[in-house]
């Protein structure tokens, strides 16, 4: 019920007032009152204030306040000025959402004057909150002068009952782990803390009922989170990044429920994981040692290496026994396709390339193949001829010659559909294109000739009207040497392998 609802319901309640002004001058309506609740307008009814009398169905104070925790924060709050009923669940409103959007609060060219606002409106509604009550508490608090006001902050709203906590902190804050003892984090689902320490004790028994855990650059040793881990029994879904401690990543087979596990730039030197229903892994980072379990359940899996060059060989044949049951496979490499100069061996060359072969490596499961970003390294050109070579059931391959962020429904260039909702194609530096172009000669040498009658090859090449030569020179005559396309922010090489 928004802040309209609530206003139509005021103005219904004014109708019925004027029809029942009879009777409210015997006393008709006190009696009605004092079954079916009252609508205050204004301040306290002993200074005068006008009242609104509620004549509907008579709802329970619990149906009020669950009504009120459906409103937005800031509908709830502007409710508890004009009503009773809602101020009192005011105080146990339990989706404490404290955000600057939340709150209504416009981004001011004078970030310390905005986030003083920001600050003395969170303060202002955690001290009128009781502390009951709360299932969601988010908070953004990233100022070390606001450290001692932050404790007493958190004493407020967490408490027993609260489900999901989103916290980015100061970098020099170590969460209190003793607000999640005795019995307080035990409702406890949901849990994200970003810049920050945290070292939990064994028995601290937030983790019991805990499905989602999310640490961004937090401190966090590899004892402190296996010590974590190992009550989690009902986690489904780890999410780590930044965490420079961890060194050696454990999961243990008690997280029978974990499906989902993302690692992104922890530094880590191995991931070791026994959970029996592991079924998505993403991993971004350095080359590490990766061990899921002889029955791995694997079934997606996504991984950028950025310290491995022209390692696609390596990801064939290495991850071929560590995911036995993969069927979605995504590969990022930025040390494949370089914006400055090509680091890899090209195959596009008049010289014959010696291609290398990896026999014993079947796929029999994969469908449709794609991957964006092809150029003309020699290990790409491989590991091509190694899918359509070893994969008996496909039936489509697309090999996209560039990688076009702009293209979110991932149909292809401008210049041969006019169904994209993005428009134009996303600008190329020179060397991006003259690679593209080498990556369809490799194409045309070495991969056309080899795709069987039954699979459809699908060839994407650079657009000719946003990719064009003789436009860039244009351009960058018209604007000087210093026009260029802006650099490729994403990987420069996607390789999509979905299952039957």
């Amino acid at each position: 019920m928004g802040m309209l609802a609530l206003r139509r319901l005021m103005a219904a309640q004014r109708d019925r007032r004027r029809r029942r002004k009879a009777q409210a001058r015997h006393g008709a309506i006190t009696s009605m009152a004092k079954r079916k609740g009252t609508f205050l307008r204004g301040g306290d009814s002993s200074q005068g204030a006008k009242r609104l009398r509620y004549s509907g169905p008579y709802l329970t104070e619990d149906i009020w306040r669950h009504i009120h925790s459906l409103m937005p924060l800031r509908d709830a709050a502007r409710a508890a000025c004009v009503s009773q009923a809602f101020l009192r669940s005011w105080r146990r409103y339990p989706n404490l959402i404290l955000t600057t959007e939340t709150l209504g609060l416009e981004q001011k060219k004078h970030w310390k004057v905005h986030m003083a606002r920001y600050f003395t409106r969170v303060d202002h509604i955690l001290k009128n909150h009781s502390g009951i009550g709360v299932k969601r508490f988010q908070l953004v608090c990233g100022r070390r002068k606001l450290i001692c006001r932050l404790n007493n902050w958190l004493q407020i709203a967490i408490s027993s009952g609260i489900e999901e906590i989103t916290l980015s902190l100061p970098s020099e804050y170590s969460f209190p782990c003793s607000l999640l003892s005795g019995g307080s984090g035990r409702s406890l689902q949901h849990l994200e803390l970003v810049n920050c320490a945290f070292r939990p004790m064994a028995g601290l028994g937030c983790s019991r009922n805990l499905t989602k855990l999310h640490l961004h650059s937090v401190l966090i040793t590899d004892d402190e989170l296996a010590c974590f881990l190992s009550e989690c029994f009902a986690l489904k879904h780890l999410d780590l990044s930044y965490c420079r401690e961890l060194v050696y990543l454990k999961i243990p087979c008690l997280l029978e429920q974990l499906s989902y596990l993302n690692v992104d730039l922890c530094h880590l030197q191995m991931i070791e994981s026994k959970a029996p229903k592991l079924s998505s892994l993403i991993y971004s980072g350095n080359l590490i040692e990766l061990s899921l379990g002889q029955s791995s359940q694997v079934k997606t899996l996504d991984i950028n290496f950025y310290d491995k060059t022209n390692f696609l060989c390596y990801v064939i044949t290495k991850l071929q026994n560590i995911v036995p049951n993969l069927e979605s496979f995504t590969i990022y490499s930025d040390d494949e396709v370089q914006q400055g100069g090509m680091k890899h061996d090209s195959a596009s060359g008049d010289t014959t390339t010696n291609l290398r072969t990896m026999p014993g490596h079947k796929h029999e499961r994969l469908k449709e193949v794609m991957i964006i970003g092809f150029c003309s390294a020699t290990s790409m050109v491989e590991l091509t001829c190694h899918i359509l070579e070893n994969t008996t059931s496909l039936e489509t391959i697309t090999l996209d010659a560039v990688c076009d962020v702009h293209d979110l429904e991932n149909i292809g260039r401008c210049c041969t559909t006019t169904i994209r909702k993005t428009g134009s194609c996303y600008p190329l530096r020179r060397e991006m294109i003259l690679e593209a172009h080498r990556g369809v000669m490799a194409i045309e040498r070495y991969i056309r000739g080899k795709v069987p009658s039954n699979v459809e090859l699908t060839v994407r090449e650079s657009c000719t009207w946003c990719h064009d030569l003789e436009r860039l020179d244009a351009l960058e005559k018209e604007n000087g040497s210093h026009y260029s396309p802006p650099h490729l922010k994403l990987e420069d090489i996607s390789l999509l392998l979905k299952p039957v």
